[in-house]
């Protein structure tokens, strides 16, 4: 996020490179399976969680497509058999659009929390914003309300230690993942492998997730849906998303199952698992995956996409897809599907903006549309698939989050949600420049070479 940050994830993945390049070869990201076969059945749990019956399953799912003739249960048959992870319904999901907005919500939850509040992040900044959050953390961990956090070492490698010291030394729990300094890491030593989710769950029963940062950058609003005027100062474009509802009890196994990885001992017993009653009317699914799972996520994006027949639509921080995502969404468009990238037209890492411009030219020639988010930073990772499905989660579209980082998405059905997150498509659209076939071709030399160049470290941006 911050420049200096980003400096040091640029020379630590080149730094890996010529450590690693002599010993190893890169291994092969074409790991999805493409001879699987959808289950006859879908699971959907309820509060309880209890399976639904077939009967009750092709109902719910039915109602979630009052626009739409796909078949929604099929693919969510699909998908579940790739990802192994069941639907959930009962659960009310709200769409967040920017820092302010999700400040505001998250700020909110706390204040009123009376049990437990579990938060992880990549980043957590020492500045006026991560200072409100602290204290505000502080207070809840005086009033008898435990405070875990969970942080990573390298986003929070500008962050002063005496920050989370006074955090600490308040009663809070807190956990560094993954230690950049090997003396530090209970167990084997992955400075590759980062914890890049964002989670908050407060008192079991409210969640959040998307890719927001806990730092000053989301304190001022994106002009995504606002009234700021134009040259004023603008902050992040960004996506997360609040749940109530049976889902949360995910979210917060997601969160335990990061602190149990550290191996540093369990969690204060608290009531992190009530009972939860049906909330609202969406259908989720909650994806976790780390370098050691199965890929889940990654695995549900191919799969959407492979199976979309009217639009594909992605916001895309950090794009820097493998072969396979490639050719989906190339075949995609040749059948017909309209597929629009909204990417970064500013971004905070030089060798990753070059290394997803390598793949500009094929796609643009397979007739695939792409657009560069001019009016604020871009740093939302988000797709909406034929209308019905649709994705918010801390995962971008590369080789690092699919490979390398602890992420998190979360799917939900239907075209209600679905027509939320194309009107916010819609916005980064209008506030985009497409990139044309012809434009590009013009472009100087040097960007080619730079190109070629960050294309060699896919494997560890």
């Amino acid at each position: 996020m911050a420049t200096a940050r980003s400096l040091l994830v640029d020379l630590f993945a080149c730094a890996s490179v010529l450590t690693l390049s002599a010993c190893a070869s890169l291994p092969s990201v074409h790991y999805l399976d493409p001879a699987l076969t959808a289950p006859r059945t879908v699971s959907i749990e309820n509060s309880r969680g209890n399976n639904l019956s077939q009967a009750n399953v092709k109902a719910m799912l039915d109602r979630r497509l009052r626009h739409s003739d796909v078949d929604l249960q099929a693919r969510a048959a699909l998908e579940e058999a790739a990802t192994g992870s069941p639907l959930i319904a009962g659960n009310q999901v709200t769409l967040l659009y920017d820092g302010p907005q999700t400040m505001t919500a998250m700020m909110a939850a706390i204040k009123d929390a009376k049990n437990s509040i579990n938060l992880e992040t990549y980043i957590f900044d020492q500045d006026e914003l991560g200072l409100r959050f602290a204290d505000l953390l502080i207070a809840k961990q005086i009033e008898g309300v435990t405070v875990n956090i969970l942080y990573d070492s390298i986003g929070t490698i500008n962050t002063p230690r005496e920050f989370f010291e006074r955090m600490r030394l308040a009663g809070i729990r807190l956990l560094e993942f993954n230690p950049v300094n090997p003396l530090a890491r209970s167990g084997s030593w992955e400075p590759n492998n980062r914890d890049h989710r964002k989670i908050l769950v407060v008192d079991g029963r409210i969640g959040f997730t998307g890719g927001v940062n806990i730092s000053n950058t989301y304190s001022r609003s994106s002009l995504f849906r606002s009234k700021s005027r134009a040259g004023q100062q603008t902050g992040w474009r960004d996506t997360h998303i609040r749940i109530e509802g049976p889902a949360v009890a995910a979210l917060q196994m997601v969160f335990i199952d990061g602190w149990e990885s550290q191996h540093a001992g369990e969690l204060i017993d608290r009531n992190y698992f009530p009972r939860l009653a049906p909330a609202g009317e969406r259908i989720v699914r909650v994806l976790a995956s780390s370098p050691d799972s199965n890929h889940a996520i990654y695995r549900a994006y191919v799969m959407a996409m492979q199976q979309a027949t009217t639009s594909i639509h992605l916001t895309a921080a950090y794009f820097v897809p493998d072969v396979q995502i490639v050719e989906a969404l190339k075949n995609a468009a040749a059948r017909g599907v309209d597929v629009k990238l909204v990417l970064s037209g500013a971004t905070d890492s030089g060798l990753v903006r070059h290394a997803g411009q390598s793949f500009y030219a094929q796609l643009l020639a397979a007739g695939v549309k792409l657009y560069q988010l001019k009016v604020s930073v871009l740093h939302a990772k988000t797709a909406v698939i034929d209308g019905v499905w649709s994705t918010v989660g801390s995962t971008n579209l590369d080789t690092r989050s699919f490979l390398h980082n602890n992420e998190i998405n979360v799917i939900v059905l239907g075209d209600e949600f679905g027509a939320s997150m194309e009107s916010a498509f819609a916005e980064d659209l209008r506030g985009s420049t497409e990139v044309t076939i012809e434009s590009w071709g013009q472009r100087p030399l040097s960007d080619r070479i730079k190109e070629f160049a960050a294309r060699t470290l896919e494997y560890w941006l």
